[in-house]
């Protein structure tokens, strides 16, 4: 690679949505470049076990993003193990500079860098992580099937995700740090139904504990009289928010209140050729199929984008070439 390099296509991410716009990028013959400072797979990679995947009724997080990789790296997909820096949209192309100064040209461009669940950084929530401790309930909610879990959190999400487990589990803790939940009434209502849903108000979790086996209990803080006190549990499913890792999206690109890009259906922004996917782009759920579905969306669509910069077919009124063209990549 050269101080300046110039491709058809730029990948910003390597999970499963920056995997899979890699897959139909190269299948559409786009100079094609994936940049990716970490393990390929993105929090998927840290999955212990993914059971909602199409075609795989169980398999380790792992394996399923190695899976992603390999593929991409069958069609020869370009990967760079280093750090993106800023995006920086141009009238002629658009660019991406590298943490070692290297200056990467593109017509197009697809933001894939995923999001971060946040934490509650307290003792054992680090290393019972997949031992007993999650961010995602339809994930890894199968595994504590009639056992005694808590969901922390006072939002939509941890009153969704309460009710969910709720159907699986023998018993649901829900903790939440006020005296009132933040998320929707018709939610709260349904919580207050629904008898295998313990609420415990103004608690805050001060330690996750357990050994070998996972999670044994949590340490509960009261925040009004500061009273410690330990509850059984063997799963903690944590939704004290979720964070987009939009430090890459240039300015001028819409994103809605809590960072999340806004796009129209081909996952593009409202700067052409800059499309955003996975995690990074606001929509109904984050799953990893639906990741995947972004990745080949927004590479479909930037295979059109390039057509149109190099000259080839114009884009018409209905729609038809990039349907063409989507036959043509996906057969």
């Amino acid at each position: 690679m050269s101080g300046n390099e110039f491709y058809d296509l730029i990948i910003l991410g390597g999970g499963p949505a920056g995997l899979t716009a890699g897959i139909y990028a190269m299948r559409a013959a786009l100079k094609t470049v994936l940049v990716e400072r970490g393990v390929p797979g993105g929090q998927v990679a840290i999955t212990k076990e993914v059971e909602n995947y199409p075609g795989f009724i169980e398999i380790g997080g792992f394996d399923l993003c190695d899976k992603f990789f390999q593929h991409a790296k069958h069609y020869g997909l370009e990967m760079i193990e280093k750090e993106a820096v800023c995006t920086e949209p141009g009238l002629d192309y658009h660019s991406v500079r590298i943490a070692d100064g290297t200056l990467l040209k593109a017509h197009a461009v697809v933001l894939a860098a995923g999001g971060t669940a946040r934490k509650l950084n307290i003792p054992g929530e680090d290393e019972y992580f997949g031992k007993g401790v999650s961010y995602c309930a339809t994930c890894n909610g199968f595994f504590f099937r009639d056992k005694t879990v808590a969901v922390v959190g006072g939002g939509d999400t941890a009153l969704e995700d309460a009710l969910y487990l709720s159907k699986i589990t023998r018993k649901v803790y829900l903790i939440h740090r006020r005296d009132a939940f933040r998320g929707s009434r018709i939610l709260q209502q349904r919580v207050f139904e629904e008898p295998r849903i313990e609420i415990i108000y103004n608690a805050v979790v001060a330690s996750i504990n357990g050994g070998d086996d996972g999670v044994r209990d949590i340490a509960l803080k009261d925040t009004q009289t500061g009273a410690q006190r330990n509850i059984e549990t063997e799963g903690v499913f944590i939704f004290v928010g979720f964070a987009p890792n939009n430090q890459l999206v240039p300015a001028g690109i819409k994103t809605n209140r809590t960072g999340y890009v806004i796009t129209d259906e081909k996952c593009e922004t409202d700067i052409p050729g800059i499309f955003a996917v996975g995690d990074l782009r606001q929509k109904y759920a984050n799953q990893i199929v639906l990741a995947a579905a972004d990745g080949c969306t927004a590479a479909l669509a930037a295979a059109h984008y390039v057509e149109t910069r190099k000259g080839g077919q114009t884009c018409q009124d209905d729609g038809s070439s990039h349907e063409q063209n989507a036959k043509q990549v996906s057969q």
